[in-house]
């Protein structure tokens, strides 16, 4: 009897806790910025910091607050940077090669040479879309399809047996580069009649003189 008292004043202790967990979670509940959050899901998540950034959430949270440019992430390249355009009604710019706004560099992937490889599932551990295959002491091996360029994987070999290499344009990767076409101001036709005027006084003076 004395068991089962024990069991029941338990659960209803857990109830009461789980309840008033529940009430907390929905009363307190913080809203989070939407609009970091649709843009972080438009970044791939690599967590390479190329762009400048520790990671993908600080670099949303920067476009967000209009901080930095929507062109920094190689991995998610001209498609992801169109999308941010597109969501955040900016004007689209091809990408950059990172944070301080160099140029582009070619779309990488990551070649181990296998026959150096010891193993050490090192570059397994850092690779953040798990691009890389392998066991521990046994050969690794790069899922092409799945990587992102991020190099990573790069530092953390023992040996240096990994390579970035660009990856070869097919008509599978081929992509149509959009022209970025400058603004440029236009003269008023008012403004035009004046100059055009201007110009014939000048010379009609000229010939005056003349």
């Amino acid at each position: 009897m004395e068991i089962l008292t024990a069991i029941v004043v338990m659960a209803l202790g857990a109830l009461t806790l789980g309840a008033a967990l529940g009430y907390a979670a929905i009363r307190f509940k913080v809203e989070g910025d939407l609009i970091t959050g649709k843009i972080e899901a438009i970044l791939p998540q690599t967590q390479c910091g190329q762009c400048g950034f520790a990671g993908c959430k600080p670099y949303a949270e920067a476009i967000a607050r209009d901080e930095a440019e929507i062109n920094l992430c190689p991995p998610g390249g001209d498609e992801g940077a169109r999308k941010l355009a597109d969501l955040l009604g900016r004007e689209f710019k091809p990408v950059s090669g990172g944070g301080d706004g160099e140029a582009a560099k070619p779309k990488l992937t990551a070649i181990i040479r296998e026959a150096e490889c010891i193993g050490c599932t090192l570059c397994i551990q850092a690779c953040p879309v798990d691009a890389i295959v392998g066991a521990a002491r046994q050969m690794h091996t790069v899922i092409d399809a799945l990587c992102t360029g991020c190099e990573l994987c790069v530092k953390p070999c023992p040996v240096e047996c990994i390579d970035m290499a660009p990856v070869p344009e097919t008509l599978a990767t081929w992509k149509y580069a959009y022209p970025v076409i400058p603004i440029k101001s236009v003269e008023r036709a008012s403004d035009v009649s004046h100059n055009v005027a201007a110009m014939n006084d000048a010379e009609s003076s000229h010939q005056k003189v003349a």
